[in-house]
């Protein structure tokens, strides 16, 4: 199909029920049932409930930024992408597309890599997730999704639906359980954090990429912002959605701390919460638990391949990407978006097979590969809210406004800081081959490289790359 059928054909139209399933499908995945143990390893129950405060109300903040944007820009489709480029540029633009992109790419392998680990538990062929069977089982997984998804967006979002209930459920119900077992003085000896001896300020540091993790599908009605019936429906659905699961999330965490001691806990086998639940009501709980993670991957892994592909899809139509990624089939699939998708999550699932822990190091990876995209998008929110000249209802709007999105870009300078320097050189080493595919747009386009402003940006890309790659040389970065 051409390019100019594909942009006359309307788009599916989403409701604000589904796309605020998609926001709650992209966020609950896999992270939620790694938290237990995440948490058990850096902090106790103090440094938990401030790691969930801060991170609830940045999340909040950043949710809010989407909801004002999603209203003030309604010319910006792909949210994140969109405002990075309106803000900063077509090359920071571009950076931002690819790494939100790569995040959900990566992401996408955790996702692979912790469900062959639940079933390692039974099939000691798969281990933890990283034998050559495991890569298999998960390949052809890849690989039925891309056909499930190619068959059409509207389709797999209302299966995307279905499947989010159906996860939530054994979630809550491992609350509930949790709190029937709670055992009052195990959960007072892990208050204070006893067996650490960092300050409580590095044990909240410590938790932030798993928050950032567990979070990143927040701005996923943003990034489908174009298949909305509504353009308000995207705000509301960032924010409902938001709300619901950091109430999940939180109570996973907290209620643990009331079953076993800290230090048991940050030994568990993942999916910890399968684990802690098991040590309450038996083997039962262990593989109910299971089978619900079975069913929230597969379904966290539906949403983040649509909301990936959907980025290189749009911004290939804004010329910020090779025109061969704006192709799209009649069903209204970018269909060479998502064929780059699954090739690039099948290339890093390969290279689980050479990692010492796999899963931790591609969650860390996936949640500082999207922070540049959200300190973009958070920034570019403090310049829309700038109050206007006149002091009208406007102004004061506009006021409340940026002080949100001030905030929204302290959390995500924060969480910079708490990742370190580690995941941002590896993040280089992404970023400055993927220049290439900028390259080839400007070529198409028989435009100028770069500006003198981007050819500064592509030179601290290079050396970041370069800085990255001689510290795996050296073992400073491991795999």
């Amino acid at each position: 199909m051409s390019d100019a059928e594909a942009a006359a054909r309307p788009a599916a139209k989403l409701s604000l029920l589904t796309l605020t399933a998609m926001v709650v499908g992209s966020m609950v995945g896999a992270g939620v049932f790694s938290l237990p143990r995440r948490f058990a390893q850096e902090t106790g129950v103090a440094g938990a409930l401030i790691a969930w405060a801060v991170a609830g109300a940045g999340m909040l903040m950043l949710a809010f930024v989407f909801q004002s944007l999603a209203v003030r820009r309604p010319d910006l489709d792909a949210g994140v992408y969109a405002y990075a480029k309106a803000g900063f540029g077509e090359y920071l633009g571009f950076f931002s597309a690819f790494g939100y992109w790569a995040s959900a790419c990566v992401g996408n392998v955790t996702y692979w890599v912790f469900l062959t680990s639940t079933a390692g538990a039974l099939v000691p062929a798969l281990g933890d997730g990283d034998t050559v069977p495991a890569v298999l089982v998960s390949s052809a997984g890849l690989w039925g999704f891309f056909l499930l998804i190619r068959r059409g967006v509207k389709e797999a979002a209302a299966i995307n639906r279905i499947v989010t209930v159906a996860k939530i459920v054994p979630i809550v119900f491992f609350v509930i359980l949790a709190l029937c077992y709670f055992e009052p003085s195990v959960f007072a000896d892990n208050f204070g954090g006893a067996d650490y001896t960092g300050s409580l300020f590095s044990q909240v540091r410590g938790t932030m990429l798993a928050t950032v993790f567990v979070f990143l599908g927040v701005e996923g009605a943003s990034v489908y912002s174009r298949h909305a019936k509504r353009r308000e429906d995207v705000g509301r659905a960032t924010v409902l959605g938001l709300l619901g699961v950091f109430a999940v999330f939180a109570s996973v965490t907290i209620v643990s701390y009331g079953l076993l001691p800290m230090a048991e806990i940050a030994e568990l086998r993942q999916p910890s919460m399968a684990e802690v639940l098991e040590s309450a009501v038996g083997t039962w709980g262990k593989v109910f638990v299971s089978v619900g993670l079975v069913v929230s991957v597969l379904g966290a892994y539906l949403a983040w391949t649509l909301m990936a592909a959907e980025v290189l899809f749009v911004a290939a139509k804004d010329k910020d990407m090779p025109r061969f990624l704006a192709r799209s089939t009649a069903a209204d699939v970018p269909e060479n978006a998502l064929l780059m998708t699954t090739c690039l999550s099948q290339v890093v699932l390969v290279v689980t097979l050479f990692s010492a822990d796999a899963f931790n190091f591609a969650l860390d990876l996936t949640s500082a590969l999207s922070l540049i995209p959200f300190l973009l998008a958070a920034a570019f929110a403090v310049s829309v809210a700038r109050p206007p000249d006149r002091p009208d209802t406007a102004g004061r709007s506009t006021r409340r406004e940026l002080v949100i999105a001030s905030l929204a870009t302290v959390y995500t300078v924060f969480l910079l800081y708490a990742a370190g320097p580690k995941y941002l050189l590896v993040s280089f080493i992404l970023y400055a081959p993927a220049t290439l595919l900028f390259v080839r747009s400007r070529r198409e386009q028989g435009r100028r490289l770069f500006s003198p402003g981007e050819a500064v940006t592509c030179a601290v890309t290079v050396a970041g790359a370069a800085a990255g790659v001689a510290a795996l040389a050296v073992g400073w970065i491991e795999l």
